[in-house]
């Protein structure tokens, strides 16, 4: 278990900044305006290998939100930065530097020193400024050590870090995510306000997430390490996607780009959907990202608990002719308000994991090619038939086949869906796309002139007069 240190302060000051300093990474979205962190994001800082800490970035409290009674997503990012405190060993305030002090920072500390935390004044955004002008206009804090640093030019980090690890305990109580291979990883993706921070909230029986109703309050991807019935599952939520005519901002970009890339490492991506509204264009795109990337895929379909009985039949005959092109993945009705269907999607999500990382033998897959092709036979095309020589494993997450053969390149889009239909129905492959690759064989002989001998030129001479007195 690792020592935690919390970044706290105002929007704006450079905590997301220090945050990817400090863990060198780039987990956290940076931008100049203010407000774009809102959850808490968790790293771990090794620039010490012997004494590794766990680093915490939380949103950045503002106006009302100081007071943590406040609605809204102030109130929710303020309860977010207050819960990180105070699990922390270690809190960093962090001001800015050019701005100085503020009536805010007067209140964050005020509220700071209540949860009796050790605290250290940091001030960022020194560069290209007199450090004495800075520390005094921060002296009536009351802090007997001032640490002024430039996290965007890593400018003091090597003070910050040893004021670090002399206030640190040698153990703390935050868990560091870990790289176990064995740890199923989903990814819950979608478009905004379909719930799916309501969603990991209630897997995680906890407000670890801000869920409100306003779309687009997710930014960053938070990935949450759960364990369930035994089984290690690493949680990711993402920001809601939209259509590329819809982003304007460029945080949104951003958070766009984090949600792609979380698609890509997880094992099984989880789409949302919202039951009142049915399967919108929005939601096409986001299915096309997943099935672009080659991930299995659920297909949770959240509100269900709301519907009437005949809304249900209209959203299930809607259904089933939007998602008619992914058939082969498992829809479930769940509620991630009330947790209903939970179970069923947790199963689902089992069965389709199961079967994208399932590794098949190359003579059993040989034998099913040979019963596929022995069943139905390439159509015929300008007189000539595909042949379909030999298939071995190509890869897993998702299935892949390498098929050798001749003339594949004429093999029409409807025998490869043939055959990827039986491959998925004879090995029970559901929840996961089927990829195959297709390779012709090479001819040895192409672009080789066969030059005779005089010998044989003397034959086919002989040969033809041959031919011409029989006439």
């Amino acid at each position: 278990m690792l020592p935690l240190v919390a970044l706290v302060g105002r929007p704006n000051v450079g905590k997301s900044t220090l945050f990817n300093a400090l863990t060198r990474s780039r987990d956290a979205l940076v931008h100049d305006q203010p407000g774009v962190t809102r959850d808490r994001n968790y790293g771990v800082c090794r620039l010490d290998p012997e004494a590794p800490f766990a680093v915490v970035d939380t949103g950045g409290i503002a106006g009302e939100g100081v007071h943590l009674e406040t609605q809204g997503l102030a109130g929710a990012t303020a309860r977010q930065a207050r819960s990180a405190a105070e699990e922390s060993d270690l809190v960093l305030f962090v001001v800015d530097g050019r701005e100085g002090a503020s009536a805010l920072d007067d209140e964050i500390l005020a509220w700071l020193r209540k949860t009796a935390r050790p605290t250290v004044l940091v001030i960022n955004k020194i560069d290209g400024m007199d450090e004495t002008t800075v520390r005094s206009d921060f002296a009536r804090y009351g802090f007997s050590d001032v640490l002024a640093v430039s996290a965007a030019h890593r400018q003091g980090i090597d003070e910050l870090l040893e004021e670090i690890l002399a206030r640190l305990p040698e153990e703390g109580d935050a868990e560091e995510l870990d790289d176990d291979p064995s740890r199923m990883r989903i990814a819950f993706v979608g478009r905004p306000n379909v719930g799916k921070s309501t969603l990991v909230n209630r897997l995680l029986g906890e407000e670890r997430m801000i869920a409100s109703e306003v779309p687009g309050t997710t930014r960053d991807s938070i990935a949450v390490d759960l364990e369930r019935d035994g089984r290690q599952y690493r949680l990711v939520d993402t920001a809601g996607l939209r259509r590329k005519s819809k982003v304007d901002e460029a945080v949104e970009k951003f958070s766009i780009v984090k949600t792609l890339q979380a698609i890509e490492q997880c094992q099984v991506a989880v789409l949302l959907l919202d039951a009142t509204e049915g399967v919108t264009d929005q939601d096409a795109s986001v299915l096309g990202a997943i099935l672009d990337a080659g991930r299995a895929l659920v297909v949770a379909i959240n509100k269900w608990d709301g519907l009437t009985v005949y809304q249900r039949e209209q959203a299930e005959s809607l259904l089933a002719r939007k998602l008619s092109f992914v058939e082969w993945a498992e829809a479930v009705r769940i509620s991630a308000k009330h947790g209903s269907g939970l179970r069923e999607l947790f199963r689902a999500i089992h069965r389709a994991h199961a079967s994208a990382t399932r590794e098949l033998g190359t003579s059993e897959v040989n034998k099913a090619l040979e019963i596929a092709y022995e069943t139905n036979p390439p159509p015929s095309i300008r007189g000539h038939v595909s042949k379909l020589r030999f298939v071995h494993p190509g890869g897993t997450n998702p299935p892949t086949f390498i098929v050798h053969g001749t003339r594949l390149k004429v093999l029409p889009e409807s025998y490869k869906r043939y055959l990827e239909n039986f491959f998925r129905k004879r090995f029970k492959l559901v929840g996961t796309p089927v990829r195959f690759v297709f390779k012709e064989g090479v001819n040895p002989y192409e672009g080789k002139k066969n030059v005779l001998t005089e010998r044989q030129v003397a034959k086919k001479r002989r040969l033809i007069r041959h031919v011409k007195r029989g006439k």
